[in-house]
């Protein structure tokens, strides 16, 4: 999971899984662990059994041992393109499914007749 919005999309991509009857390993961002944690508790407390959720904190190696293990299914990455580029090469070499969200920037276009001083 990514360090902006770490909540929303980690909800985006959980409840999918959740829904087909996937356990899930998440691995969120070095500056998101708490968040993660806070939502894994507040899971298992609304009723999800221990262990489908499962919380992993670490950094890039760990992320690309968990996108390498063999008993990963799916692997869903939300995050910059250089990581992006190194999950789906290791994905496709395993042939293993992978959805990736790249870092796109939110590109928009400004027309002329835009009132900015009001909009800011």
């Amino acid at each position: 999971m990514p360090w902006n919005v770490p909540q929303a999309i980690t909800f985006l991509k959980l409840a999918q899984a959740l829904a087909a009857g996937c356990t899930v390993v998440l691995k969120p961002a070095p500056e998101t662990v708490l968040d993660a944690f806070l939502m894994a508790e507040a899971a298992v407390e609304a009723g999800l059994p221990e262990g489908v959720l499962n919380v992993v904190p670490g950094g890039r190696d760990l992320g690309a041992y968990l996108v390498a293990h063999p008993g990963v299914d799916k692997v869903s990455f939300t995050g910059s393109t250089a990581a992006g580029r190194s999950i789906a090469e290791t994905c496709g070499r395993l042939l293993r499914p992978v959805t990736l969200e790249l870092g796109g920037k939110s590109a928009a276009i400004v027309l002329d007749d835009a009132d900015l001083a009001s909009t800011i």
